[in-house]
């Protein structure tokens, strides 16, 4: 997710703005930044990114209590992109309750917001063929395209 955003920034020539989602329950009295909490959530995604050599701006939300409307959370996000100009916003199809891309393309959609790409969380695995893959998925596989043959 963390390039694909990047590589977005990277074409616009514009700054990567990276959020943070602190959950509710970290203390959120000089929550910023340059926090450990969200150093330690910015460190992730960090070695993704820093190859591209996009510039970014850290920024952090806190998750909100689960009172209140459902898109209550996708609004205030979105309005935190709004806020700093941020004509995309890329968000994982599985994210945090009331966070994940749908909520926030419905959200957007409401209010007008910024455009939603939705794009798969990364597994952290490579799509390589394993010695442990059933063997019917190897050779689906291995199958070669189709030739004139």
């Amino acid at each position: 997710m963390a390039e694909a955003a990047a590589r977005i920034a990277l074409a616009r020539r514009v700054p990567l703005l990276l959020i943070a989602v602190m959950p509710p329950h970290i203390r959120q009295s000089g929550l910023g930044p340059a926090t450990a909490p969200v150093r330690a959530v910015l460190a992730r995604v960090m070695p993704k990114i820093g190859p591209l050599h996009v510039g970014y701006i850290p920024e952090v939300f806190p998750l909100p209590a689960r009172n209140g409307p459902r898109l209550t959370a996708a609004k205030e996000l979105l309005g935190l992109a709004t806020r700093h100009r941020a004509p995309e916003v890329v968000a994982s199809r599985r994210g945090p309750e009331g966070l994940d891309a749908f909520a926030l393309i419905e959200a957007a959609a409401l209010r007008g917001g910024p455009y939603v790409h939705a794009v798969a969380p990364s597994t952290g695995t490579s799509p390589r063929m394993t010695t442990q893959d059933p063997p019917m998925a190897r050779r689906v596989m291995e199958r070669k395209p189709f030739s004139d043959e």
